[in-house]
Order: structure tokens, then sequence, then C-alpha cells
């Protein structure tokens, strides 16, 4: 760590939101293979609030050790100010996002952050930083579902359920690039025009519709919630059907591609400063977003 310092959000114990200190903390600076981003915004995502709670939603002897205090974050989108020795693809002044060293701790809530440059990817122009930084882990875990996991074919039926969330409301869109013949997003009702307006054939309130009982014959299912009650759309696969259970780069530059192609849209619920991370926490913990929560740490 260098002389100079910064204001961060640390974590000093784990527990609820109040737990996310927002401080003065030494302001790191790039090593080899490194360089050093001036964070614009930073993505708030599920994993974060785990870690800050501890992992207690993993059985004990699964649950990583974080030494305390830390910074949380992962996803980020702002300008390279420095490069370490041996980068070759960067230089001060670039725009780029990313998912920084996940799933270790990554300390994106910060106003710089260092990554390993090849975690880096350029932003896409026709998004803001705030958009940006809600893409890395919700698109890349979208990507990686629908591309190399279930491999969504020409003609599938793909059902997302959760389809309003950050994987989800990608799931959306990416399984219309795939090919997919017809999309079914099941979310709770405020989100039906969203939904269609992204390509979804059909949409279901699941607060009003037992999904079970409405759809048959899917080819592919995305469920985006997981817990104790995915079973209950078993029923509604066909047999031979593909499950991808969302639950506990070159990629993330396809996704910029799309992005500036007009091809895929982002969802951001809301913005909240970096020192108010604790009331951003809040209100993830509440669920039923729609897209993302990210912290506006710079000005745009």
């Amino acid at each position: 760590m260098g002389t100079k310092t910064m204001r961060a959000v640390r974590v000093h114990a784990f527990g609820g939101p109040e737990q996310l200190v927002y401080e003065e903390v030494p302001r790191p600076a790039a090593g080899p293979g490194e360089v050093l981003v001036r964070v614009h915004a930073a993505g708030v995502n599920p994993v974060d609030r785990y870690a800050r709670q501890g992992f207690t939603v993993l059985p004990e002897p699964q649950r990583p050790q974080w030494p305390l205090p830390y910074v949380p974050g992962s996803d980020v989108s702002g300008v390279i100010v420095e490069t370490g020795a041996g980068v070759t693809g960067w230089r001060a002044g670039d725009e780029v996002f990313g998912l920084v060293r996940f799933p270790g701790r990554s300390s994106a809530y910060a106003e710089y952050v260092v990554s390993p440059a090849g975690s880096l990817a350029r932003k896409p122009a026709a998004l803001g930083h705030a958009e940006a930084a809600a893409v890395p882990m919700a698109g890349l875990t979208a990507y990686q579902y629908l591309f190399e996991h279930v491999e969504v074919r020409a003609g599938d039926t793909v059902l997302v359920n959760g389809a309003a969330g950050g994987v989800g409301h990608f799931a959306v869109q990416l399984a219309r690039t795939a090919g997919a013949g017809r999309v079914v997003a099941v979310a709770s009702g405020r989100h039906e025009t969203f939904l269609l307006g992204l390509g979804a054939d059909r949409f279901l309130d699941y607060t009003r519709t037992p999904v079970e009982e409405a759809v048959r014959d899917v080819d592919v299912l995305i469920d985006a919630v997981g817990g104790p009650d995915g079973h209950r759309l078993l029923p509604v696969m066909r047999r031979g059907g593909r499950i991808g259970a969302v639950f506990p780069g070159e990629q993330l530059a396809e996704l910029a591609r799309l992005a500036d192609s007009g091809g895929l849209r982002i969802a951001v619920e809301e913005v909240y400063p970096l020192a108010g991370a604790a009331r951003a926490h809040a209100r993830a913990d509440r669920g039923h977003l729609q897209g993302k929560i990210v912290l506006a740490v710079a000005p745009a």
C-alpha cells in the first residue's frame, strides 16, 4: 500500500448493513501485471451481502474465512490512472469495466481499486459508468449459463425464474440472442412491462399464477432464485430438458459489443453514493429488484 489515502467502505464486523463503514484508508498502487482504476461506479451483488454476513448462507465448513476489516465489491467501472510493470494492453485514461478478483476479496467499494489487467474490458461507449458497473458479475453469469452450461439452442423454449433481477434480465435478452424460439419470464407483477420490453414472449406473475401449473415442455430452465422451493419448477420441464440453477476477458468484451450494438439493455434499480453503501445493502436485502443496485463513486 502507498502513503496516499482514499475513501472506501469497509466491513469491520460481520452482520447487517450497518457494518458497512465509510472511512479513509490507504490508497493501493498497481503492481506487476496490474492497473490502478479510479472507480466511477461499483455494482452491488448478492455475494457482497453474503460476505458482509460472514457467508452464513453456506454450511459452516464451506464458509470462506475473510480477515477483517475488508473492502467489499467486485463489479467496477472506471478509468485507468496507473499501469504496473509488464502491462501493455492498457494505458492511463482508458475507460474500463470488469469483475475484479472474484471470488476472492476485490475491494471495489472504494475511490480506487487495483485489478489484474486481464480482468478488464473496454467500457461500452453506449453505457454510462453506473450501467457498466451493473454488468460484469450478473452479465457473465447469465452468459456462461446460457452459452456454456445449458447451451440454449435455436428454437428452444426458455423459462427464466427471477427474470427481473440482475442475472435474470440478462438471461431473458441473451436467450433471444442465442436463438430461443420462446422466452417465458417469471417475476412479480410490477415487472411485466419491463420484461416484455426486453423480448420475453410470455410473462408470469408468480404471486398470482402457480408457474408449475401454467407452463409445460420447457427445454431450458434458468432459475435465478433457487432456494428450498426450486424443485417446484421441475414439472415445467420436458423430458431431457436442461436446468441452470444460478445460486450460490473475452466474454465481457462480447457483452460490451452487444450493449454498444443495442442488443443488450442494462437495468439499474437505484444508484446510491459510496457513502450510502449501508442504505444500498439494506435495499438489496429487501429484494424484488428490477436490475441492479449500483454505488456511484466518482462523477461520470
